[in-house]
């Protein structure tokens, strides 16, 4: 017998002009920026959870931490960042977002967010690249702006698919996690702004704490699995982001080395940056080499690691704990909790399990200057989208300022697309299945279920914490034998209710994204960014034969992932590129 709720499933279509897929930092200013330039078209935001308090600045920030303070240029923080990224970005795209970082700084304050300034009345840095901020209402004032400049808005729906007229991404369908309503939106141009990739990994802190991490843990992948089911070239989801951050905690460290300049101690009191590894660059080495020291140190019996910060005052204390209040105040209880006063204590840090992350990193979609993806129609801005390291939170805005002017002006010259009842009806049955299963499929497989066995192949093979993040070709092809039997059981997924499906999505999700992940890090034969991408048998970095992008594009038919290289030299000889260039192709 049918389940009543199954009975009652409704079906809701919607038309706009541009559909944004998450209500983020990207997505909420690239709705505002759409409705600024476009008054006359129509757009719509979908998001998981609610905008006013979704994705990775939920909780708010105590900075901007990418900025063009006085003396510096678009053109010294692509060389910044180019640097810290070990010789390997998308500079055009560095550089065109860096060119906005005033503009949507200036207009993200015009709407109310308070930037903290000196006496003069100008920005208050904090490191060369960053501004202070009191940001614990960053994210419902940039909802706020989105919903008044007349977008419209959907909460707690969970997008499951793209839909395409033929090669041309023509919107997509979720369904409510409130109600029992499958949703279709069509739409002219869709720009995804999902963020990145969590959950990949098993968690630093597991069982009931194990949503403790640095990065959302509701942030999926979704938004990328979405496009490598449909052909989308991705690139350098190598280049993972293994973060380094205060123990159990896991808030930022930024505060504590930018705020109070506190230096990386090991458990002797060494400043092993500057002594052991100043030929790497000491402090100031590139930010995989700042994660890289404290796993060595931790290797080689003397850790634990501490940021120091016990030459500040007792004032300084008080300051920096309201700094993590405006973004992270989970630290402060517990410093209170555990007695610690970092005056007088230095601050054990560790480094996170790895995610896929386009705004620390640069893993996500191959696009262009107007972010525009290789599938026509599609727009990737934030986290999602690839090439582009060093956002942060400016970085995310610029990003979907451009997609928003593109997209703006490109829907005013194509038709509507077409979708035919067939794709929908795929979609529905495919959204829904592990639902349909409950008491049907005779051995089902739950999501939680699924998802601890992809962690611990991803982190005994694919270089998680447990592996000091090293990995070897042999490691990989095990990685991926077993990650490539995955997905022969989402069709014994069971659910009993809305929730649960969505966490059937959420690991389906992963599970793609991890299957081109390992293709990524196989195919890299170079250790570029170590902690982040450390080969054992190929442990150092090649510019020679390997100063090129690593890109991958799955077959939407066949789910067979080819692997692409694209030289550096073509990205960046000017502002020539265009995603229907081809690629070279990997060798056999």
């Amino acid at each position: 017998m049918e389940r009543p709720e199954l009975q009652t499933i409704n079906r809701i279509t919607h038309e706009s002009d541009v559909l944004i897929i998450g209500g983020g930092t990207a997505g909420c200013i690239a709705a505002a920026e759409l409705k600024e330039k476009y008054p006359h078209l129509s757009v719509n935001i979908v998001e998981k959870a609610h905008v006013d308090r979704s994705g990775c600045l939920a909780a708010g920030m105590n900075a901007i931490n990418a900025y063009l303070n006085p003396g510096e240029t678009p053109e010294s923080f692509v060389k910044y960042v180019r640097y810290d990224s070990c010789g390997l970005i998308r500079e055009d795209l560095v550089k065109s977002m860096a060119e906005l970082f005033e503009y949507s700084v200036k207009k993200v304050e015009a709407w109310g967010l308070p930037i903290l300034c000196d006496d003069n009345g100008n920005y208050a840095p904090r490191g060369r690249w960053n501004i202070k901020i009191n940001g614990e209402s960053l994210k419902p004032i940039l909802a706020k702006a989105a919903r008044d400049a007349g977008a419209g808005i959907y909460n707690w729906v969970v997008v499951t698919s793209l839909l395409m007229d033929g090669e041309r991404c023509a919107g997509a369908v979720g369904f409510s996690l409130r109600t029992n309503t499958f949703y279709v939106f069509k739409a002219k141009a869709t720009i995804i702004a999902t963020g990145g990739a969590a959950g990949l990994y098993k968690p630093n802190n597991a069982h009931d704490a194990q949503h403790k991490t640095w990065y959302s843990p509701f942030n999926n992948g979704a938004g990328y699995a979405m496009g490598i089911r449909k052909g989308a070239e991705m690139t350098s989801f190598e280049m993972r982001y293994v973060a380094l951050r205060t123990k159990d905690a896991i808030a930022p460290t930024g505060t504590l080395a930018l705020g109070v300049n506190a230096p990386l101690v090991n458990s002797k009191g060494e400043k092993f940056m500057q002594t052991r590894y100043a030929h790497l660059g000491g402090d100031g080495a590139p930010t995989p080499y700042r994660a890289y020291g404290p796993i060595q140190e931790v290797k080689a019996g003397r850790g634990p690691c501490y940021l120091d910060t016990t030459h500040i005052s007792d004032e300084q204390s008080r300051q920096l704990k309201a700094a993590y209040l405006d973004m992270y105040p989970s630290q402060v209880l517990y410093w209170a909790a555990n007695d610690i006063d970092p005056a007088h204590h230095p601050v054990e840090v560790q480094t996170t399990e790895p995610y896929i992350v386009g705004g620390h990193c640069q893993g996500g979609y191959w696009i262009d200057n107007d972010r525009r993806t290789t599938i026509p129609g599609l727009y990737a801005t934030g986290d999602v989208a690839g090439g582009a390291p060093f956002k942060f939170v400016s970085g995310c805005w610029a990003e979907g300022i451009l997609a928003a002017r593109h997209a703006g002006g490109w829907v005013d010259g194509v038709a509507t697309p077409q979708v035919d009842h067939l794709q929908i009806e795929r979609e529905y049955q495919r959204t829904f299945d592990p639902l349909f299963n409950y008491g049907k499929v005779k051995f089902g497989v739950r999501p939680y279920d699924m998802e601890v066995r992809m962690q611990k192949i991803m982190e005994e093979y694919a270089g998680g914490t447990s592996q000091n993040y090293e990995m070897n070709e042999e490691r990989l092809q095990l990685a991926r034998k077993y990650m490539d039997q995955l997905p022969a059981q989402f069709d014994q997924l069971v659910v009993a209710d809305m929730h649960d499906l969505m966490r059937a999505h959420e690991v389906m999700d992963r599970v793609t994204v991890g299957q081109v992940l390992i293709e990524h890090l196989m195919a890299r034969k170079e250790t570029r960014w170590p902690s982040y991408q450390t080969r054992t048998d190929y442990p150092e970095r090649d510019d020679l034969n390997w100063l090129k992008f690593v890109n991958t594009r799955m077959d939407p038919a066949t789910g067979k992932v080819e692997v692409l290289f694209r030289p550096y030299e073509q990205i960046v000889e000017g502002d020539r590129y265009h995603p229907g260039h081809k690629p070279r192709p990997a060798a056999k």
